[in-house]
């Protein structure tokens, strides 16, 4: 049995859960990643399977987990994260938040293994506090939409925290604000990867509303290490990760075409039901509990992840968005 603390990470071959592999890799862990790859990408990960230490099970979290030996950690990051995601995998979406995050719990508690779920911003909905402080509770339509997200990852806070307190488990909560970085989906309907790929087909970017909502963009570097710090940590309730750096949705698009060097027009559509009017994160007790703030700037983060997106192969710009779609649908 190797010596090395043993960390499982689900949603291991996602965009932030292949970052958080190789992060972890680094620190001198035993990695195993779990994917059911719906959304996940076998390439996020393809450059760590030569490693040893690193291990992959294509697998669902909503169906039982059996993993053999110790186990000391758990990160829940299997789950669909875009809004073209609850539309058309809502079931999924709601059945990894629920059925998902029970599973583990049992398994982190039959493994003595100290577990961090991703939770989102999306908790506290279309905000009615600016910016959002962890003590917010939200205002979240249920029915709504957006709700099989929002719902789902507030459930996975409420049954997370049950667990901490009736068990006794050790548990983290980490509430994310707007990532960005390489291994994103190009097509997978978030501002950024969207922007980006309209530019690089030629295509005009289109802008919901009139383009005055906020958002605030985190660099996956900045946001991997706030993940590891808190799970370092001794705090036991929620703590928003995110960069405060707000930006409007139009004056985003504008960095978009100037960055690309592009001539495209910007299109104007209907704003969504339930958009977030505003998002930036209140990062108070980050910086004092975790002694973590952002660090790369949205212009050098922009950049590196611009140059990313161009050097994929053309057809990836037009790849559909799932591999697994009718496996997974219930």
């Amino acid at each position: 049995m190797s010596l090395k603390q043993r960390i499982l990470i689900t949603g291991g071959a996602g965009f932030l859960g292949s970052h958080l592999c190789e992060r972890f890799l680094k620190e001198g862990f035993h990695v195993i990643a779990m994917d059911n790859l719906i959304t996940g990408d076998l390439r996020n990960i393809e450059q760590l399977f030569k490693n040893t230490s690193f291990e992959f099970y294509e697998h669902d979290v909503t169906k039982y987990i059996y993993l053999p030996g110790d186990l000391h950690y758990i990160l829940h990051f299997a789950s669909p994260a875009s809004p073209i995601d609850y539309l058309k995998i809502p079931i999924q979406t709601l059945k990894v938040g629920s059925l998902g995050i029970h599973n583990l719990l049992g398994l982190a508690r039959k493994k003595n293994a100290r577990v961090l779920i991703a939770s989102t911003s999306e908790v506290y909905g279309d905000p009615l506090v600016h910016p959002q402080p962890e003590e917010y509770y939200g205002n979240v339509n249920p029915v709504g939409p957006r709700g099989v997200y929002d719902e789902a990852k507030r459930f996975q806070e409420a049954i997370t925290m049950a667990y901490h307190t009736f068990h006794g488990l050790d548990t983290r909560i980490v509430r994310i604000f707007n990532t960005y970085g390489p291994r994103m989906r190009l097509n997978d309907g978030r501002v950024l990867p969207a922007f980006i790929g309209q530019a690089l087909r030629g295509e005009d970017l289109t802008v919901f509303g009139d383009g005055s909502q906020t958002r605030s963009f985190c660099y996956v570097d900045d946001q991997v290490e706030g993940i590891f710090r808190l799970l370092m940590s001794d705090y036991v309730h929620p703590v928003n990760i995110g960069n405060p750096d707000e930006i409007t949705i139009l004056q985003f698009a504008e960095e978009i075409i100037k960055l690309t060097g592009t001539e495209q027009k910007i299109v104007f559509r209907p704003l969504p039901k339930d958009d977030p009017k505003v998002r930036q994160p209140d990062i108070t007790k980050a910086k004092a509990i975790l002694g973590w703030e952002p660090k790369v700037s949205r212009s050098e983060g922009l950049r590196i992840t611009y140059d990313y997106f161009k050097s994929l192969p053309r057809e990836v710009l037009y790849e559909r968005e799932y591999k697994n779609f009718d496996k997974y649908i219930r």
